[in-house]
């Protein structure tokens, strides 16, 4: 069983950056491909980035590329989302997710375990 928390979200101001880590409880981390997803207030959840759990491979949304970048630490058993040039857009819950061995999905049907999200507001 894999428990994810996730935590640095807050309340920002456009241009800021922040960065979101996800910790995980479950064994073998370095063996799930680990992914962030988001979801705005009354909108559907959208893929933002993954990364590989051997290759360390990383794959992202057009919206966030060049300003997020998706990161790991195999030894602390945790991911990081590193956010700079926050636009209001980017205000969302944003969850992290965990599967085994499974390349870089981009939907979040293809992942088993998910955290509780932590709120992120991007004012302007």
């Amino acid at each position: 069983q894999v428990q994810l928390v996730e935590s640095g979200g807050g309340l920002v101001q456009a241009g800021d950056s922040l960065r979101l880590s996800c910790a995980s409880s479950g064994s073998s981390f370095s063996l799930y491909t680990m992914g962030w997803f988001r979801r705005a207030a009354g909108k559907e959840q959208l893929f933002v980035a993954a990364i590989g759990g051997i290759t360390s491979n990383t794959a992202y949304a057009d919206s966030v590329k060049g300003r997020f970048t998706i990161s790991r630490d195999n030894a602390k058993n945790t991911v990081y989302l590193q956010m700079n040039n926050l636009k209001p857009e980017d205000t969302a819950v944003y969850f992290c997710a965990a599967q085994f061995m499974s390349g870089l999905p981009l939907n979040s049907y293809e992942y088993r375990y998910w955290g509780q999200g932590t709120q992120v507001t991007v004012s302007s």
